[in-house]
Formats: structure tokens, C-alpha cells, sequence
């Protein structure tokens, strides 16, 4: 079996030993899944545990998605903590008693947590559970009551994927080939369609880099891609062209990081990303010392459904009459590609337009709608509505430029109008400007940004 390391081998050979002590048939019925669950939290010798962590991963993977909604619900119901022992253990509770405290951080731990350690020991058991968590989240809508299990996942695997545990690895041609197929796989932001175009990806004025856990060393937890260029890039099609030049590395004074994936779904909402970028910054500095910029070319997932809701007035604070203010300079070309003398009602309809022409025309008034987006929209208090901002911008980075047109594909015009935005990452301001976004939810801009800003959408709501 690829991937399987002299370990495993050895916990393979114990399971098949413990099997035996066990008397388990190959007859799925003999036990239910939930009695071995039972069995292995309440088992003692090692030999056995590691068998009985194996078939019950084994027959995991032989249920149907019915059964499979089953069993995690019989986690939600059957494994959680038992509420009259809690009762007791808060009851039994003094400050002045340390080993009460140990008594209530037992008695609140569901035993769910306990049966996921032991799934662990058997081997390929980490994977395993990945993958039992990517199944269980594809439930979690329709199934509420599932969110205690994952929210067990979630305590556990932050445990086990701990940034001690990772090794950041650059990502080359001369890397195995199963790692390779896996980048193919996983890249969602710019997907790589085929051999040439990733081998270009990872020419000399390339790099990419990603996190490894010694339990799964054949996949990149979560990778990112950059491009060594003379200057800032504001368009994506030369960053991915199969067919540009490469250029020299040494030669480069910017280091565009245009990609960033996570690569596992049972890993979501486990952040590595931005450990990622700050070891990734300082790896690139040592390599290449002449490098002075280093900046992202980023998408904006979620603008044209933020754009949806502010042109149809429903983002408190932003009433379409305030919006015609905001554009008012851009009214006449508005009303002579729409025929509408509202600028927010003409920018409405115009978005859904795809002549080249028109798209040109919009660049400016759409670049402006993009910013007040970006500083306006929130998904809380202080966190930006636009995913990828919130990540860069709690990293630290500031919002340098926005760029209409940077993106062409059919994706990037369904979920940003072709917006892409670069975010630019100075080391010597970074932690400034995180503690100014988490702290207090405000974005460091460029001067050039911030202008913009003051004078067109500050104040106006």
C-alpha cells in the first residue's frame, strides 16, 4: 500500500494478531458498529485496540450514506458526557481542591473524544478520521444535532495538527509524484489542467511550498503558489500561462503569492494558513535577499454576492440613495450604457452584462463599489465579509490595490466580476496592522486606497 510507513506495517501485524484474540468474523453483522465503539472504549490490552480500531474504521468505509448519518448520530446520542455525573462532579468542586477539578474536566469530556484517541491507533488511523470528519460535515446543515461531534473533531485534530507537528516542505519537479497529483487535486483557486501546466507552475521563477504532518507525508495539508516577477502583478492570466518565459529569479524584486489552498475538507476551520505565509515570507528572504515586495493577487469569492445585496439596499447603513451619492461622478457613463439615471439601479444591471466594452467602462465605478466592500461589508463587528480579506488582513498585510479586469475565467466573473485585489505584506509593519484589524476592525490601506476612500465613501452613511 502506497504511503504505508514501517509503523504501520507493524500496527497492521498487531491488529491482525488481536483480531484473532478478539474472535471478529468478517461478518458485518456479528457486532454493530456503535457495540465495537463500546468495546474499544472499554478495552484495555493494546493488541486488541488497535484491531478493533481497524475493523471499526474498516466497516465505517463499507456503510452507505444512510448508515453512515446513523452512526453519527449514534456518536451524538450514545457517546456523549453523562449530565448526572457533571451534576455531581460541579457539586463535588472547590477551589481549594485541585483533584476536584481533575473529577469535572473527566466528567465533562464526552467519551466520544476518548473513542476518536483510540480510532487513532490503528493504522492509517489519522487519515481515517480526516476523512470521517470531511463525511460528517457534508451532514452538519441538515443535521444539527451532529455539531457536537464535530466541535469533538475540531478539539482533537487542533491537538494533532498543532503547528510543532507540521514541516513546511518546497513543492518541486523533482517531488514525488503522488504529492504532485495531489497539488493537481487540490488547487481550487486556479485549477491546473494538466502536466505542462503544473511543471510551469514549478519552474525556476516558481515556488511553492506546503505544510506536511508526519501521519499523512504524502499530502500537503495546505500549500501555497508564488511568482518571482519584476513587478506587482495586477492580472492573473500571466501568473498561470503554461506558455510565459521563465524568467530568472535572481532577477526578481517581488514575490506575488497568487494561490492559496487547503488542501483537506476534514480539516476545515483548523487554521495553518497563516503560519504558512509568515514561514513561507522569511524562507523566500533568505533564498533571494534582493526580493522587496512581497504581495498577494487575491480573489474576491464573495463580491458579487456583496454587490447583489448592496445595489439592492440590503446592507444596513447603505441605502440605495446613499450609494448614488458614492457614484455620482461616474452617473453620466453609467446612464449612457444603461439608459437609467440612478447610478445604483444603472450599476445593478450593468453588472449583469458581459460585453467587453461595458466592462472597461465599469472598471472605475466597480473598483469603488469593491472598496467600500471590502471597509464596509462585515460579517461581524469587525471581521470582513469577504473571507480571503479577513485571512490577510488578520495576518497583517495591507490593502494596497484593487484591480477590475484581473481575472477573466468564468469563475472569477461569476464570483468577483473579474475584481482581484493585492494585498501587500511589510514585515516591519505586520503586527501593527494586525492588532489595528483585530483589535479594533480597522483596514491599513495604501495611500492611494485611503484617499479613495475619505473622499468617497467615508462618512457618507
Amino acid at each position: 500500500m502506497p504511503g504505508v510507513t514501517w509503523l504501520e506495517r507493524i500496527l497492521n501485524t498487531v491488529a491482525d494478531r488481536g483480531r484473532e484474540l478478539l474472535g471478529l468474523r468478517d461478518d458485518a453483522a456479528q457486532d454493530s458498529l456503535t457495540s465495537l465503539c463500546q468495546r474499544l472504549i472499554a478495552g484495555r490490552g493494546e493488541a486488541t485496540n488497535v484491531a478493533l480500531a481497524r475493523e471499526i474504521l474498516q466497516r465505517f468505509e463499507l456503510l452507505d450514506q444512510p448508515a453512515r448519518t446513523d452512526f453519527f448520530i449514534a456518536l451524538a446520542e450514545q457517546f456523549g458526557p453523562d449530565p448526572e455525573r457533571i451534576g455531581a462532579a460541579v457539586a463535588a468542586f472547590h477551589n481549594d481542591r485541585p483533584d476536584t477539578l481533575v473529577q469535572l474536566l473527566h466528567a465533562v469530556e464526552p467519551p466520544r473524544q476518548e473513542l476518536f484517541r483510540r480510532l487513532n491507533m490503528a493504522p492509517l488511523g489519522t487519515a481515517s478520521l480526516v476523512g470521517m470528519r470531511a463525511q460528517l460535515i457534508d451532514r452538519l446543515q441538515e443535521q444539527p444535532l451532529l455539531s457536537s461531534v464535530d466541535a469533538d473533531f475540531r478539539h482533537l485534530l487542533s491537538s494533532w495538527f498543532n503547528r510543532g507537528f507540521l514541516r513546511l516542505q518546497r513543492i518541486d519537479w523533482h517531488s514525488p509524484a503522488v504529492v504532485l497529483e495531489k497539488l493537481m487535486r487540490y488547487e481550487s483557486v486556479h485549477p491546473i489542467k494538466g502536466w505542462d501546466d503544473i511543471r510551469r507552475r514549478l519552474a525556476a521563477d516558481r515556488r511553492c511550498y506546503g505544510f506536511f504532518h508526519p501521519a499523512l507525508p504524502d499530502e500537503p495539508l495546505i500549500f501555497v503558489e508564488v511568482a518571482l516577477t519584476r513587478q506587482v502583478a495586477t492580472r492573473i492570466a500571466p501568473l498561470i500561462d503554461p506558455q510565459a518565459p521563465v524568467t530568472d529569479p535572481y532577477a526578481a524584486d517581488t514575490a506575488m503569492f497568487y494561490s492559496i489552498n487547503n488542501a483537506l475538507k476534514g480539516l476545515r476551520g483548523i487554521s495553518f494558513g497563516n503560519f504558512l505565509l509568515k514561514q513561507v515570507l522569511s524562507e523566500l528572504g533568505d533564498e533571494l535577499p534582493q526580493l522587496k515586495h512581497f504581495v498577494t493577487l487575491s480573489p474576491m469569492p464573495r463580491l458579487a454576492e456583496g454587490l447583489e445585496m448592496l445595489l439592492g439596499g440590503e446592507v444596513a447603513g447603505w441605502p440605495t440613495d446613499v450609494l448614488d451619492k458614492v457614484l455620482a461622478e461616474h452617473q453620466a457613463v453609467l446612464q449612457s450604457l444603461s439608459g437609467l439615471a440612478n447610478p445604483s439601479e444603472a450599476m445593478r444591471v450593468l453588472l449583469h452584462q458581459t460585453d467587453g466594452a461595458q466592462q472597461a467602462a465599469l472598471a472605475a465605478p466597480l473598483a469603488r463599489l469593491a472598496l467600500l466592500y471590502l471597509a464596509e461589508i462585515k460579517q461581524s463587528a469587525r471581521q470582513c465579509f469577504d473571507p480571503v480579506a479577513g485571512f490577510h488582513l488578520a495576518n497583517g498585510a495591507i490593502l494596497e490595490r484593487i484591480n477590475p479586469g484581473a481575472d477573466a475565467s468564468q469563475k472569477g466573473q461569476a464570483q468577483s466580476h473579474g475584481v482581484m485585489v493585492n494585498y501587500r505584506y511589510d514585515p516591519e509593519q505586520v503586527v501593527a496592522n494586525h492588532e489595528a484589524y483585530v483589535q479594533d476592525g480597522r483596514i491599513v490601506m495604501s495611500r492611494a486606497l485611503q484617499r479613495e476612500y475619505d473622499k468617497h465613501i467615508a462618512g457618507k452613511h
